[in-house]
């Protein structure tokens, strides 16, 4: 039902996303270091958790994983025989990643990369307890009608992620197909892909949306036939936006969402799956 998804109003979740945009930058700055490498960077994004976002296990010595909250606004590492906990609140970026840099050194991982975060921002004072559990209600429900869609895709998909960089939920679909003239050790460049997405709002576009991109572009996909609600956009990038608002507007917003992105990995195997 529409109303089991929350309403995510820009000027109310604004300075909220913000802050947790920039906490999960915080964690994304140990992932690159810290995994084993996989193609198309999946080693240096976060998962879906019950309460946020998690780097899940990163194997080394000790063993650890690092959790966002959105739920309970806190910062959390834990280790095999320890447990860490920093509540967030709005709190000063730099002071989120000094405290997780201390509580890493602490169980004996070295990390030294510096904060990415807002320019001048010293504390995210208009952060809200209760709108982070919204985003985390809406991340959920996005996650969990990506994750029956993911289920029902023969072909390699990736991790149903989130890119700490752009804040945005993702999952690639790859038909196996590359790209005839590029090297095909160059999997950023050479694979054929379509990116299943959902984003809190960006500089392209300022209010929580969905997207669907191709690589390479394809006129014939962008000539699909759309549900009411989704478009095609051509400005900034090429694909298929669906504002969250039209989404929530519906009577069944998962089985919508559901049928968009069905439609369109149909049309990607169509035209994307060949070695035309």
């Amino acid at each position: 039902m529409a109303s089991q998804w929350p309403v995510l109003d820009i000027e109310t979740i604004r300075d909220t996303r913000d802050a947790l945009h920039a906490y999960a930058r915080v964690v994304g700055n140990c992932l690159t270091a810290s995994r084993v490498r996989r193609k198309h960077w999946w080693h240096a994004s976060l998962r879906p958790s019950l309460n946020g976002l998690t780097s899940g296990v990163i194997y080394g010595e000790p063993d650890y994983e690092i959790e966002l909250d959105f739920r309970r606004s806190r910062l959390m590492v834990r280790s095999p025989d320890r447990d860490f906990s920093m509540a967030l609140d709005g709190a000063n970026l730099e002071q989120a990643a000094e405290w997780q840099r201390g509580v890493l050194a602490d169980i004996g991982i070295d990390t030294s990369t510096p904060a990415e975060g807002v320019p001048g921002e010293d504390r995210f004072s208009h952060y809200s307890k209760h709108v982070a559990a919204d985003l985390q209600s809406a991340l959920s429900r996005v996650a969990a009608v990506m994750q029956r869609f993911r289920a029902g895709i023969r072909e390699e998909v990736s991790p149903i992620q989130l890119w700490p960089h752009h804040f945005d939920l993702s999952m690639i679909w790859l038909p196996g197909n590359k790209i005839p003239g590029k090297d095909p050790a160059d999997e950023e460049h050479a694979d054929k892909q379509m990116n299943f997405g959902f984003v809190f709002g960006d500089e392209m576009i300022a209010e929580p949306y969905f997207y669907i991109t191709a690589y390479p572009p394809s006129a014939e996909i962008a000539a699909s036939d759309l549900p009411d609600g989704a478009t095609w956009k051509s400005e900034g990038f090429s694909g298929v936006v669906l504002l969250y608002r039209d989404l929530r507007a519906v009577e069944d917003p998962a089985s919508y969402l559901l049928d968009l992105w069905s439609r369109l990995y149909e049309a990607g195997k169509r035209y994307l799956a060949n070695d035309d």
